[in-house]
Order: C-alpha cells, then structure tokens, then sequence
C-alpha cells in the first residue's frame, strides 16, 4: 500500500516527504551544502528522523565517501592509510562473548590507544554495538562473514548460507559510515569452484551496497624464487582492495628474511596487509631468537613494520591481533594453556612489548613522518 514518510536532519534543518513507488520504497534525496562528512579525526554523526503516519525512528549517521583509484584507497577524496588492527569479539578478563557497549568500549579503546583509524572484525559480523561504537570513536570497520579454508566450495547449500549471511551482515549494518570494507572470505584455497563461490558473493554485495569496497583476505601467493612474494591470487581481480595474510618470522622462516623479502602484484588495487604476527606469553622473557617471549614478537614487528613500509602499493595493516583469545587447540603448557597468544595484550589487559613498536609505526604514519 503506497504512503508518505518525512525524513529530518534538524541540526541542519532539513527535511523532506516522499512517496513509496512501490510497498515499503521510498526514494528521496535532501540537498546538504553544510555536511560534514565522518572522518577518523572527526567522526560526526547527525540525528536522522523519519516517521510515517503510524511509526517512527531516529538514528545517528555519519555520511561519508570511500573509493579505491588505482593502488590509492581515498576516504572523502583524500589519500588515507589505513592503520588497523584485528580483533575478536571476546571480553577481557571473563569467558564468552563481548556483548554491549562497555566491552565495545574496552576493545576500541585499546584500538585508539594503539594509534589505530581502523579494525578488522574477524572473522564473522561482531555485535552491532561494536559497529555503532566504531561509528562514535572514528574508526573504519572491516566486516567480515566466516567463509574460510575447509569449507564445500560445491555444495549449493553452503553458498546459500553464505549469501543469508553476507545479506543479514549488509542489511543490518550498511547506514553505519565506519564501515568501508565488505569482507567475502578468508584464506580461501584457488580452485575454480572458490572462485565462482566468491564471485557470486561480490556480486550480492555490489548489489546491496554499491557504495563500499569489496574486499577478502588471502594467504596465495605464487613465486619459484625464494624470498619473493607475488600475490596473484585471481580473484583479486574481483575485488576494490585485497587482504594479505603472512607470518613470516613465526610460519615462515625468521624474522630477518623480512630484510631480503620482495612483494609484487600483477593488479593495480590496494594491498592491506591483513594478518601478520607471532606468539608470546605475557612476562615471559629473554633472547630475541627464542620463541614465545616478549622480546621474539617484539623482533617480529620490527622486522615485519621495516618490510611493509618498502611496499609502494602498500595501503593499510591489521597485524593479528589486538589481545590474546581463547583457542582450544592451543594447549602448549605454560604457553599457550588454551589460548593464541599473538594479542599485543594479554587476556587480562597487559601490553606486551610489540604493542609498543606497532604504536611507535602508527604515530609515525599519522604524523606524516613515515
């Protein structure tokens, strides 16, 4: 049944009716010659109101613009790095899942403090309180839904679960201006059925929201030579912006062959280096060279920030990850005891010694003395 509803922004006095063409649409576009745009530094959020003749709502939105152009990522038409970290929705200090705005608050704190604009969620759609927080703190959002690894890349039913869930992730959260980047997958072994899986997923989400960057992140690279990292993963075409995940000096190898390591691309897109990283108990110390202590991370992100800021395509980090999270695989005694340890702060909220190299690298980008 066709209606009317009113839509008003009142701090800048705007308001305007509109007609449905159709049950439930409505089209309407509200000239704005005074809008701020949302920004890290600035993260304004207007009152928007629109009521019908039976119902209304309120909701605080920020409006912003985010494109890629070439190997450049361009938030409201300006050149942006994008300083992240990842990070699961856990709690500190207790078991289960971070839910509302007090744990939000917590875990985007310590993102803020860490010198950080933007977070991935990994790897599933967090609770929309962290969304909403990261829209009020100026940080720009990463979602995510869990399409990784093992999963039946030919089973029909597990693309439909995928675009319910890419769908429900959308439809939930695309008014929130913190999120620039739609996340399809993670680590994704290459075959052709992967690649018409993902390409189906980029397509519904172009066509929900053709106003983000698509993005997903990859561990396939391709090179005979050693030391060379090519990332030529073809559904890369695909995507605005791709995800790198590498551990080299923990998986792979040792810090130092960060020194003499090459990255290349045969895309002209933006890389962000999704995953990096190694583990380490809190207070537990000694040589750089042994693993699991401070000291060894630490080394690692030394390594790891001296590499990234020789890549020229090179557009954002996320290292994995912000604090330690439970993981029952992990059951290194003494070590590990049921958790990964790669946060940069312990389950309990003490910072490691990485944390501080990471912070020292972001001061830097955000001061523009990178």
């Amino acid at each position: 049944m066709a209606g009317h509803v009113t839509v008003r922004i009142p701090e800048l006095k705007l308001a305007t009716q509109a007609s449905s063409d159709k049950p439930g649409l409505f089209r309407f576009s509200l000239d704005a010659p005074n809008l701020e745009l949302w920004s890290p530094e600035r993260p304004k959020l207007y009152r928007v109101e629109i009521a019908t003749a039976t119902d209304q709502i309120a909701e605080d939105i920020g409006f912003r613009t985010i494109e890629a152009r070439g190997t450049d990522i361009l938030l409201n038409g300006k050149s942006i790095f994008l300083r992240g970290i990842d990070l699961h929705e856990e709690p500190v200090g207790r078991s289960g899942r971070a839910h509302g705005e007090d744990d939000a608050r917590t875990l985007l704190g310590w993102a803020k403090e860490l010198g950080c604009n933007f977070v991935r969620l990994a790897h599933y759609p967090h609770d929309e309180t962290v969304v909403r927080t990261a829209d009020q703190l100026g940080l720009m959002v990463w979602s995510e839904i869990p399409v990784y690894q093992g999963i039946d890349f030919k089973n029909p039913r597990t693309l439909e679960k995928a675009q319910q869930q890419l769908t429900e992730m959308i439809t939930r959260d695309r008014n929130r201006a913190a999120i620039v980047l739609w996340s399809v997958s993670n680590e994704t072994p290459k075959s052709p059925e992967r690649n018409g899986f993902l390409q189906q997923l980029i397509k519904t989400a172009r066509d929900l929201d053709p106003t983000r960057l698509i993005t997903t992140a990859t561990n396939q690279t391709n090179s005979t030579e050693p030391h060379k990292k090519v990332f030529d993963d073809p559904i890369i075409a695909d995507l605005d912006i791709f995800g790198v995940n590498e551990y080299i000096g923990w998986y792979e190898g040792v810090p130092a062959d960060l020194d003499i390591t090459t990255w290349a691309t045969p895309y002209d897109k933006p890389m962000i280096v999704s995953e990096f990283g190694g583990e380490a108990k809190y207070g537990f110390h000694g040589s750089v060279t042994q693993r699991w202590t401070e000291e060894n991370q630490e080394e690692i992100y030394q390594h790891q920030i001296a590499a990234l800021r020789k890549i020229p395509f090179l557009r954002g980090t996320s290292p994995w990850i912000l604090k330690d999270f439970r993981s029952p695989h992990r059951n290194l005694p003494r070590l590990q005891d049921g958790f990964n340890r790669k946060g940069l702060i312990s389950e309990n909220g003490e910072r490691k010694k990485a944390f501080y190299v990471l912070q020292k690298f972001y001061r830097e980008l955000a001061a523009g003395t990178r």
